[in-house]
């Protein structure tokens, strides 16, 4: 079970660090239209909001990875993925009943979150047992 949650923490963490974070952060243009279909402007404070969030998800995603390799913050991670994925989905489930049905890649998306916040608390439980 241990390796499990390793690959667990690893896939999802370095998920996170590069796709969510990384590379919006450095390109929030070009990734999200890529990633997601959304066009985003050069306006400066969609622009400062992107890149506040994508560094968020950066480091969520360096602390999940961190718990794959030390097992003193394995128990940090796992919470830290469900938080992040589990809080993300839940948003995005919000947004579909008040907001409507959004594109494929969106729900492609949500998917990933369900299935990566339920693995995390699939593992979380077993850590704990």
């Amino acid at each position: 079970m241990e390796i499990f949650n390793i690959v667990v923490l690893a896939i999802s963490g370095l998920m996170l660090f590069t796709l969510a974070g990384f590379l919006r952060l450095t390109n929030p243009i070009g990734n999200y239209w890529k990633n997601s279909g959304i066009k985003i402007e050069n306006e400066v404070n969609m622009l400062s909001e992107v890149r506040g969030m994508s560094t968020l998800m950066l480091l969520g995603g360096l602390i999940i990875m961190l718990g794959a390799v030390l097992p003193e913050i394995t128990l940090t991670s796992f919470i830290v993925a469900i938080m992040l994925f589990g809080g993300v989905a839940i948003g995005r489930l919000i947004s579909f009943g008040v907001d409507g049905k959004p594109n494929k890649q969106i729900i492609t998306g949500l998917i990933t979150e369900v299935v990566f916040c339920s693995l995390h608390m699939f593992c979380l439980v077993n850590f704990l047992l």
